[in-house]
Formats: structure tokens, C-alpha cells, sequence
């Protein structure tokens, strides 16, 4: 079921909103050559929970840490640990925060020193392709609309589209109703209402989209081994569009 949230729902959505932006916005300084993944977790554990919030991520489904960091050919749910960053790198950071029951989720992937001008070009493009997704929201509209226009966007740009993965709902529980694909029909699929809150995620590929999923039954990684880039954003729908929750013009 999709829910309409509160008032006072939203109110606590764009606090868990501020910290997710503001957790990325803490870590960014110290994504360099030589950090570990662990070290970039225990990092995020410690601001999320000084801004009196929670790791939605911790112990969520078994996963055994605070956030989600990706790197390279690995498209979602890399677990931390001792891998050092190295430079020419990719990495996503997928940052989740509880506050007072509600969460807020956003993921990001950032270039460690300088990389190559192909991950630069999926970088550029698989954040074009989330706010391609995101322009078509507003009340009334079916979420096809969304799904169609990043999967448009993509291929366009030649980019492979994960379809095992998608966006979702979004509120007293990390994931809710709706699901939202990276691909779709228009005019096919929920229609959306004012209030109701969804996670927008592409997860684009430099080669296939295929992918399949490492021994640790959490890391999924690129089927080719070529790299993989992860954007996304919480919004609220609104009445002529949508409000953006983990980004920066959401003040608390």
C-alpha cells in the first residue's frame, strides 16, 4: 500500500533528509587515496548518530554496517571493511538515517583523485539520468513517467540500466510501496499523489546490465567487471513537482 504521509510525518522525513545531505556533505572531504572503506563507515556511524539519528542500514536485513560504499565494478550494497581507496576510483556511498522512526536515504558516487574520462562520462550522465526521473514527478502523474524517462536517458547515452534493482517508497520504514524502476512504459503504473514520498535511484552501468551478486550475499557487481554509478535522492511529490529531502536546499 502506498501511503500519504503527514504533515508532521513530512516534518520528520526532511530532518532525516538533512542528515543524510549532511552526512555525504561531512564524508566528501575524506574521500582519498589510502582511506578504507571501514574507516569512511565508521566516519558516517559517528556524525549520524551525534546529529541524534540512526544507521538505517545497521543490522537492516542482516547487512553488518552503517552504510553502503560501493566501489568501482560494484553497483550497490558493498560492505566496508579494510579495502583502501585507490586513485582513479569510483565510489558510492548509500547513506540511510532514522530519526524518530523516520528515514531518509540518499546515495551518491564520487571520484577519488582523477579518473578516466569513460567514468567520468557515468558519472555525468547516470546524475542526469536522476534528475531527468525526478522532473516528471508531480501530482497526477503515473510513476511509468519516471521509470521511462531515466531508462530513456540512459540509453541515450548508452549506459546499461539495472533492472533487478529499483527506487521506493519511503517513510516510517526504509522500504515501502511503491517500487520505482529505472525503466517503463509512460502512462503506465501508480498514479502519484501529493504527500506521498519515494526514493529515485538509477543504477547505471558502463557496459552490461547484467550484474550478479558476490559470496558475501550483499555486494552486486557488474557482469563485465566495467564500473557501475548510483544517484539518488528522497523527494515528497508535490502539487506541481517534487521536493527534493537529501539535498541542499533542505533546511531543518
Amino acid at each position: 500500500m502506498i501511503t500519504i504521509k503527514s504533515d508532521y510525518e513530512l516534518s520528520l522525513m526532511k530532518v532525516a533528509g538533512k542528515i543524510v545531505y549532511d552526512t555525504h556533505q561531512y564524508l566528501k572531504p575524506f574521500i582519498k587515496e589510502g582511506i578504507t572503506t571501514g574507516e569512511l563507515d565508521k566516519l558516517a556511524h559517528d556524525y549520524i548518530i551525534s546529529r541524534d539519528a540512526y544507521p538505517s542500514c545497521l543490522n537492516y536485513e542482516g547487512f553488518p554496517k552503517s552504510i553502503c560504499i560501493s566501489v568501482n565494478e560494484e553497483v550497490v550494497h558493498g560492505i566496508p571493511g579494510k579495502r583502501k581507496l585507490k586513485n582513479g576510483d569510483i565510489v558510492t556511498l548509500d547513506i540511510c538515517a532514522c530519526y524518530k522512526g523516520y528515514h531518509g536515504d540518499s546515495a551518491w558516487t564520487y571520484p577519488v583523485g582523477e579518473i578516466s574520462e569513460d567514468k567520468k562520462y557515468l558519472l555525468e550522465h547516470t546524475e542526469k539520468a536522476l534528475y531527468e526521473g525526478l522532473s516528471k514527478i508531480k501530482d497526477g502523474v503515473r510513476l511509468g513517467d519516471i521509470s521511462n524517462a531515466i531508462e530513456e536517458y540512459a540509453c541515450k547515452h548508452k549506459l546499461g540500466v539495472v533492472r533487478e534493482l529499483t527506487g521506493h517508497g519511503i517513510g516510517n520504514n526504509l522500504h515501502e510501496d511503491p517500487d520505482v524502476p529505472n525503466f517503463g512504459k509512460k502512462g503506465t503504473g501508480p498514479v502519484l499523489k501529493k504527500g506521498m514520498t519515494i526514493a529515485v535511484e538509477p543504477m547505471l552501468n558502463l557496459g552490461t546490465r547484467k550484474i550478479y551478486i558476490l559470496d558475501d550475499d550483499w555486494t552486486i557487481i557488474t557482469g563485465d567487471n566495467k564500473p557501475s554509478a548510483h544517484f539518488e535522492h528522497t523527494v515528497i511529490v508535490t502539487e506541481d513537482g517534487c521536493e527534493i529531502l537529501t539535498g541542499g536546499d533542505n533546511i531543518e
